[in-house]
């Protein structure tokens, strides 16, 4: 489903100027080690933690977001998903926005299902598609 909705996004995104849309998984043996290597490859931009403690955004928010990030010359968006203990304190404190699916924890990979779909679900929005309905 990631596959999917990666592949869905960027053909939508390209044709609305943004360069790609991908998805980067780093492995680590310590969490603080993962939030450096996900700092480094993150680089200037945007950086979202997603969090159950973090804000509700519905997805026309997240699309227009996203429209003014790009807009306003943002090199990139990055949504962190912290392993079984979270993130370390340097992603935390790196976090421009802390973002949540709702008040229950979800499972790693179930939540990288959920913001591939979202961020195609907003770039549809923005692109005027019917693939999100009101």
């Amino acid at each position: 489903m990631v596959d999917d909705y990666l592949a869905r996004a960027g053909k939508t995104g390209k044709s609305l100027g943004y360069r790609a849309v991908e998805e980067v998984e780093l492995n680590s043996s310590s969490k603080d080690d993962e939030g450096q290597r996900l700092l480094a490859r993150h680089g200037q931009g945007v950086l979202i933690r997603l969090d159950e403690r973090g804000e509700a955004w519905t997805s026309q928010e997240l699309s227009k977001r996203l429209a003014k990030w790009r807009d306003g010359g943002e090199d990139a968006v990055s949504f962190v998903i912290g392993g079984a203990d979270g993130t370390s304190a340097d992603v935390a404190k790196a976090a421009r926005h802390n973002v949540s699916f709702g008040v229950q924890t979800w499972p790693h990979r179930l939540v990288r299902v959920m913001i591939t779909e979202q961020v195609y679900r907003a770039l549809s929005i923005e692109a005027g598609s019917p693939y999100h309905r009101e």
